[in-house]
Order: structure tokens, then sequence, then C-alpha cells
């Protein structure tokens, strides 16, 4: 019964992240998307320990995303603290170089021929 709440728990938080991320711009929206549901895929079936701080760390998360969209023009998110940083695992730290190299890319919108 404990593994069907806490299952039901896990999807509603996934539609929460996504629904919260419909309020970013299109290109932040995108790259969310893909690393929200490769993350919770990755994290199937993990030990209970890894998935509640997985879930705890998520939530804060969706919290941050819903109280800083709901703000006027700004930035979202925040900055990590070195401390955070040297938590992080190796895989970890390689996950953050693949989201600042796709987060920092030059946006690039299709050009209109006339043809």
């Amino acid at each position: 019964m404990a593994a069907s709440a806490q299952a039901v728990s896990v999807r509603a938080l996934y539609r929460r992240i996504l629904r919260l991320h419909k309020r970013l711009p299109v290109q932040m929206k995108a790259v969310g998307d893909e690393y929200v549901k490769s993350e919770f895929r990755r994290h199937k079936g993990v030990e209970l320990k890894e998935a509640d701080v997985f879930l705890k760390e998520w939530k804060e998360y969706a919290d941050m995303i819903d109280s800083q969209s709901m703000r006027a023009a700004g930035s979202v998110g925040f900055d990590l603290v070195e401390k955070q940083i040297d938590d992080f695992r190796e895989e970890q730290l390689g996950q953050l170089l693949e989201l600042h190299k796709e987060a920092t890319k030059p946006s690039h919108s299709p050009k209109e021929t006339n043809t």
C-alpha cells in the first residue's frame, strides 16, 4: 500500500513539474522537460532512501519554479554554492555541465524563405 501511495505522489509531482514548465521560456521548457523525464526514468526502482532524497529535491525545485514564475519577468533558478557542487557525484557533475551547455547555447530560430 505504501509503495502505491508513493507512486501516486511521484506521478503527481512529475505532472506538476511539467505543468510548471509551461510558464518558462520555450527553450528552457524544452530542456527542462527532457531533463525531468530522463531523471524520473533513471530513478525508477531506486532504494527508498534515495527516492526520498530525489523527491525532496524535486519538490523544492517545483516550489521554486512556482514562486519565481509568478513574479514579473526576471530570472528563474538560483546559483549553486560551492558546498552544493562539492556534494555532487561525478555523474551529477557531468549532467550539470550538459545542462549548462544546453542552456547557454545560442538560440537559432528557423529563417523564413520566400520561394
